[in-house]
């Protein structure tokens, strides 16, 4: 079993839109690291999350809007042997994204996330109130560096 390094950018892509998950992880202002996982949807490079206009996450980004998001699926006990416990693995994909969080402030933008969102979970439409536009925090994070690996993978023969 191997580690292949993925570059292609479908294979990127659809890693992340198979995974119902995202972890975000952020630096506290002490340094202290403190990750969520999240609801997301994705489009053309960017994942965009929603929240409350406060908590914990608001203060430490308003301080330092750098993350890290972690995308993983495929998650599969696999062995070369099954008395050497040396030889199991966990199989998976994942991908690792940075960015900055943006805040997205346009009651129309706002609504195009939050349909994106929506999209990664469900076919249906749906329709949002005025006040639940206003109120909700749209957070917008463009990829600057992403990394894909596939663990486990079998070698070639």
């Amino acid at each position: 079993m191997k580690t292949v390094v993925h570059k292609d950018k479908a294979f990127i892509e659809e890693t992340i839109r198979r995974c119902d998950i995202c972890y975000l992880g952020m630096a506290d202002t002490d340094g202290t690291p403190y990750v969520l996982p999240m609801n997301f949807g994705y489009k053309d490079g960017t994942v965009y999350l929603h929240s409350a206009q406060e908590g914990r996450s608001i203060s430490i980004l308003d301080h330092n809007p750098k993350v890290c998001l972690a995308f993983s699926i495929d998650h599969d006990l696999v062995f070369q042997h099954p008395e050497v416990a040396c030889s199991y693995r966990m199989r998976s994909k994942s991908v690792i994204a940075w960015g900055k969080v943006v805040y997205e402030e346009d009651f129309d933008r706002k609504v195009e996330a939050l349909d994106l969102l929506m999209a990664h979970y469900s076919d249906k439409t749906f329709k949002y109130s005025d006040p639940a536009i206003r109120n909700v925090k749209i957070w917008k994070i463009d990829f600057e560096e992403v990394t894909c690996k596939e663990f486990g993978a079998p070698h070639q023969k």
